[in-house]
């Protein structure tokens, strides 16, 4: 017979996750190296009770908040290339509710979380328990089926043995890089505490091997044809660039082939900012010569991207009437899009295989397709300077902000950012030398995700300073995790750039012809009864420093020099207040993005947004 070890479900799950490894070029890591968990009468007695009994290789932390703990599992494995992550555990009701809108990231971001929520009982007795949701069409609901459409892989354990099998494939999910995102396994909190004989192999180690897959022989022979055939290529780096470790690789092939390289918000710093052939950000935040490339290029080469339209500046960024796409990704579906020649394959693996087809050709592209190159980055990067330069007329612009603040950091620190006008202007503006130094989550551009993310950084990373740039509006939705930080020891500098409420939906709003209204964080006037009062005063210096940080003023640029440097020796968690120019704006370049205009309206400036807006459609283009 086959030993088999007596203990709870929850125990079964714990001891499990703690023997899970991956493996990739002969590196070997644990998949988990960590539980995050908040407790209640969902998962105390069970999970909670498992992780202080046989959790020993499986350590706990206890975070502030369930959204926030799966922002810094999701930002951990970001930083940690998808090998590793954080198992989450809430209990029942909105603890796990609250978890649903990280998890959504997760997904959209293709990173890998695992959730166990507690549920309600399997055994149906004492129903309805507190926190129950009680549905009249069904008896099998709860609020964990909220998570379906946001899990890559969802399960409910309504027997102790039926860990067996799920929990297998699970793991393949987690650990598949072209399926990865949020795994949720819910946990009726009787079940967690019924004990079963478990195998006792189901607790040896096992080791998930990361291949590195080769792309068809017949799709890579079309690749390199449309390829060699190309005057105007241009090659658009994603997230996948990175998380393959594939960025010597693409440096290898822009050089080699004479191909340049623009940037999305995953893929920035898959080449150095300074690298000759890299051109910046492409797309609705991008800049000058990725976007002019982008307009007349005939080939499009796209790397480890899912093509959002952020990047694509809603299907206008191409404009030549012949371009042709190829899409090399891990994940089919991405590879397939804009009517691609697909490579499904590893970044890495794919961009050497194209590399050894054009070298046999001896393939470059022309002397004055790489001037034209030269002298639009070189224009780019003046429209950098002007944006960066601290002018102070009105105070500091955001966009001084981010300049003094990757001025100061080093070349190995880390920024973090995710939501708001932040992310854009960041991905303009600053200028990474290392492939891991900027981590910005915009799939979802997630408002609250900051302090969390750069908390999940500073764990993979300890090594490294980091940055965490957030607005206003963000840090109010979501800042307790400074608390966590400082509990555990990892210290992080945020930048807190205060402009007064959503100035980037204001914006928006106001570029579409509308009134301000709404978006401004302002006491209601008595005599109008809107919200356009003076702005309402919040010292978030004080209120950082109540959380346990260290915190400074920044009132200029002197200021603020002087609070970075000074936040370098601090041994904690230490928050800069900036407040910035709420107008001043870093602007669009020859790009657009689709937000629809009202088509009835008797304001004379939405009418006459509309018009603009319907001349800015005629340039969309579908790609089959």
């Amino acid at each position: 017979m086959n030993p088999t070890t007596r203990m709870t479900m929850a125990q079964a799950i714990v001891r499990f996750l703690s023997q899970q490894y991956t493996a990739r070029d002969d590196q070997e890591q644990r998949l988990f190296p960590g539980m995050f968990g908040i407790f209640g009468h969902g998962n105390v007695t069970g999970i909670g009770q498992a992780l202080e009994e046989v959790g020993g290789d499986l350590p706990y932390y206890r975070p502030q908040n369930e959204q926030a703990m799966v922002h810094t599992a999701a930002a951990y494995a970001k930083m940690k290339n998808r090998l590793q992550t954080f198992a989450c555990t809430s209990s029942v009701g909105p603890g796990a509710t609250n978890m649903l809108t990280a998890a959504a990231g997760a997904t959209i971001n293709r990173l890998p979380v695992l959730l166990l929520p507690g549920d309600t009982f399997a055994s149906r007795l004492p129903h309805p328990v507190l926190q129950q949701l009680e549905h009249s069409g069904s008896q099998d609901l709860s609020v964990n089926d909220c998570f379906r459409p946001v899990s890559k892989f969802w399960d409910r354990i309504n027997r102790p043995e039926q860990v067996l099998t799920s929990l297998p494939e699970a793991m393949r999910v987690l650990t598949d890089q072209a399926e990865t995102g949020t795994v949720t396994i819910a946990l009726p909190e009787d079940v967690q505490t019924e004990a079963y004989e478990y195998p006792s192999r189901f607790f040896e180690k096992r080791v998930h091997r990361i291949p590195r897959p080769e792309p068809a022989q017949s799709e890579l022979s079309r690749a390199v044809d449309l390829l060699r055939e190309a005057e105007r290529p241009l090659i658009v780096a994603g997230g996948g660039v990175i998380y393959a470790d594939a960025t010597a690789a693409l440096a290898d092939l822009a050089e080699t082939c004479g191909i340049p390289v623009c940037e999305t918000q995953a893929g920035k710093g898959a080449l150095p900012w300074n690298h000759p052939w890299n051109v910046g950000p492409i797309g609705a935040n991008g800049g000058i010569a990725a976007n002019r490339l982008a307009r007349n290029a005939d080939l499009v080469l796209v790397i480890g991207t899912r093509m959002a339209d952020f990047v694509t500046a809603s299907h206008s960024a191409f404009q030549h009437p012949d371009v042709r796409f190829v899409a090399l990704n891990i994940a089919p579906m991405d590879a397939a899009k804009f009517g691609s020649v697909p490579l499904v394959t590893d970044a890495r693996a794919g961009i050497c295989a194209l590399l050894d087809g054009l070298r046999s050709s001896a393939y470059h592209t022309s002397d004055a397709y790489g001037g034209t190159v030269r002298s639009l980055k070189d224009e780019w990067n003046g429209a950098v300077d002007a944006q960066r330069q601290a002018t102070e007329v009105n105070g500091l612009t955001q966009a001084n902000a981010i300049g003094i603040v990757n001025d100061v950091s080093g070349p190995r620190d880390v920024v973090v950012c995710a939501a708001g006008g932040m992310p854009g202007d960041l991905l303009k503006l600053w200028r990474p030398e290392d492939p891991k130094g900027y981590h910005v989550e915009y799939g979802y551009s997630c408002m609250g995700y900051e302090i969390a993310g750069g908390l999940g950084v500073k764990m993979a990373a300890p090594d490294r300073e980091v940055y965490v740039m957030v607005g206003d509006g963000s840090y109010l939705m979501l800042h307790t995790e400074i608390v966590t930080s400082i509990q555990e020891g990892y210290k992080l500098t945020i930048v807190l750039v205060d402009n007064s409420g959503f100035q980037c939906i204001r914006g928006l709003q106001m570029s579409a012809g509308s009134p301000a209204f709404g978006n401004e964080l302002r006491f209601r006037d008595s005599g109008t009864g809107r919200l356009d009062g003076p702005p309402v005063p919040i010292d978030f210096v004080k209120n950082a420093e109540s959380l346990g940080a260290a915190a400074y003023y920044a009132m200029d640029e002197g200021q603020l020099r002087d609070a970075l440097n000074r936040a370098k020796d601090e041994a904690r968690t230490t928050l800069i207040h900036v407040p910035v120019d709420a107008n001043a704006r870093v602007p669009s370049y020859e790009s657009w993005w689709d937000v629809p205009v009202a088509e009835v309206s008797t304001q004379a400036g939405v009418q006459d947004a509309l018009d603009r807006y319907r001349e800015a459609k005629t340039h969309q283009r579908f790609h089959y």
